[in-house]
């Protein structure tokens, strides 16, 4: 770990504070990742399967700035997974400041053919393993008076109409309603916890890079409809405003798109 006298470290009001990152090593979540490291954060960071390049980004960070950063692998389903997550915390510094799940599951199937099974992993990625997370996250919060923030990330195709989108924004929008639900429930007073949501737009990271690079989307830019595909670092820049300690917003949802919902 980088010296705490390192003058990269732009130390924040999230210094030193545990963050819990599930699939914070992909494409989305690794810009957040590095944001927060750059503050000082004490992160944990989690993925699938691909633990290379989860190592190779903490390695990398922590080389470069004052942070600490626990890597935990699997699936948020898994018990002991979620289990794995409060652990590092409590290890670095108790119960958690703050959660932000970027694990999805981009659920593209045949839906005129599709049984219940195709469909389950969809479900599962996209909203039991990040509610159950949620959940546990905020019974530690609780149990310790940490007044933290939860972000979930849903999806554009969750706000807006999308043609197809069946298997993949019934989740997302799933997670919407539960987290305003959460929000009511786990907010107010001075131990409340404030939970959001961030539904980002067409990206140049994540599960949308993929249709990008066909040329899905060429159009959206080509009509006008945006004015560039997204990035990384718009998504990362509102998730950081909503983890703020004295953030006023919870159970919102900010669509980062563009306008594309507007227009299309």
């Amino acid at each position: 770990m980088a010296d705490e006298t390192n003058s990269c470290v732009d130390k924040s009001t999230l210094y030193r504070r545990v963050i819990l990152v599930p699939g914070g090593s992909g494409g989305l979540g690794s810009a957040l990742v590095t944001l927060l490291a750059r503050e000082g954060a004490t992160l944990v960071v989690g993925y699938r399967s691909n633990r290379q390049r989860a190592e190779g980004l903490a390695s990398s960070l922590e080389d470069e700035f004052d942070c600490n950063i626990t890597l935990v692998g699997g699936e948020l389903t898994d018990p002991n997974v979620r289990i794995q997550y409060l652990e590092a915390s409590t290890k670095n510094k108790g119960a958690p400041y703050g959660l932000v799940c970027f694990t999805g599951d981009p659920g593209r199937i045949e839906f005129s053919s599709a049984s219940g099974q195709d469909m389950l992993p969809s479900l599962t990625s996209n909203y039991i393993g990040p509610l159950l997370m949620a959940r546990d996250c905020a019974s530690a919060m609780k149990s310790e008076g940490v007044s933290g923030a939860i972000v979930f990330l849903s999806s554009v195709q969750a706000v807006g109409l999308f043609p197809g989108s069946y298997n993949y924004s019934g989740p997302k929008a799933a997670l919407i309603h539960t987290a305003k639900t959460m929000a009511k429930e786990l907010g107010g007073g001075s131990d409340g916890i404030r939970v959001n949501v961030v539904a980002p737009g067409v990206n140049r990271a994540g599960m949308a890079l993929k249709s990008i690079e066909s040329g899905k989307y060429d159009c959206f830019v080509e009509q006008g409809i945006i004015p560039r595909f997204g990035r990384a670092e718009d998504v990362s820049r509102v998730v950081r405003l909503l983890l703020e300690p004295d953030n006023y917003l919870t159970g919102q949802v900010i669509t980062v798109d563009g306008g594309l919902t507007l227009r299309s």
